[in-house]
């Protein structure tokens, strides 16, 4: 008796390290339940589809180690903490690596479709200066020569819109817009002109500004004054890229380029137009748009 009286204590004694590691190991197996967790939702989320190339496997606990002699340290749980926090890290790596290059891909593609409309810009403001050379090409030091471009063919000087008859001033934006619009009904596209100018100097705050810029655009380019006809629908482009002219005007804009004896310009607003709106165009402005495409012979 008296033998375990003495033993009790010391069984005591070594059981209640073993009961506090036990507790450790399983609130550190939740927190790494956890982790895993959040990770899974983390690689949903960024890859939505789920593809192999993108996707890493859902973690998978590493296979149980076999159960510890009796008689030893339990270091089993320990080992497979530490083989599942290295799982997580080596899959946060591999997530921050796909992302940080998923953001580089979007940056090269804003850098390319910033480069291209700041070059038809700055072959428009060659049209605007009737074919002179602009002392320096966009994206060129100061000092540095523009690179020789080649010359626009001459055209006739832009006519004076014709003036329509005198008539009182509308007195609503809405009834300004239907006598402007009747020119365009019966295609006379001098009235037109005249009609669409005076409706975008008397009603700057309407909501067809757009439209009528547009019309603006087709008024110059039914009467092929090309470069009038560029200058109009790319400011429609640039003042309303979301409008649902927008497309119509780039289209418009390409048949002025190739008007123009442009044709690389041309196709390059055509690639413009496929990049901006691409799925979004309808069944005719796809039709037009490969139209345009095999008259400028546009690479493929």
């Amino acid at each position: 008796m008296r033998c375990l009286a003495l033993l009790l204590p010391l069984l005591l004694v070594t059981a209640s390290p073993l009961a506090a590691q036990e507790t450790d190991v399983v609130r550190i197996d939740k927190r790494v339940g956890k982790l895993e967790s959040e990770l899974r939702a983390v690689q949903r989320k960024v890859f939505p589809g789920g593809e192999s190339r993108y996707f890493e496997p859902e973690i998978t606990a590493p296979a149980a180690a076999p159960a510890p002699v009796v008689g030893t340290p339990a270091t089993a749980p320990l080992t497979d903490l530490t083989d599942r926090l290295g799982e997580l890290e080596r899959q946060l790596r591999t997530l921050t690596g796909q992302v940080e290059a998923n953001q580089f891909k979007l940056r090269q593609l804003d850098e390319a479709m910033t480069k291209q409309r700041a070059d038809v810009e700055f072959r428009l403001g060659a049209l605007e200066t009737g074919g002179a050379r602009p002392a320096t090409a966009p994206g060129t030091a100061p000092g540095t020569p523009a690179a020789p471009a080649a010359e626009l063919p001459a055209e006739a000087p832009p006519r004076a819109p014709a003036k329509p008859a005198s008539s009182p001033k509308a007195a609503t934006a809405d009834a300004a817009w239907k006598q402007a619009y009747a020119n365009v009904t019966s295609k006379d596209w001098p009235g037109t002109e005249a009609a669409m100018t005076a409706f975008i100097a008397d009603w700057p705050k309407s909501t067809r500004q757009t439209q009528a810029q547009y019309w603006l655009g087709r008024s110059h380019a039914e009467r092929d004054q090309h470069a009038q006809a560029a200058r109009a629908f790319l400011k429609v482009y640039e003042s309303a890229p979301r409008s649902a002219q927008a497309p119509d005007s780039l289209l418009g804009l390409a048949d002025a380029m190739f008007g123009l004896k442009k044709p690389t310009d041309a196709c390059r607003v055509l690639g413009e137009l496929d990049s901006a709106y691409g799925e979004k165009l309808t069944p005719a402005q796809t039709a037009e748009a490969t139209a345009a495409r095999k008259r400028a012979k546009c690479p493929a």
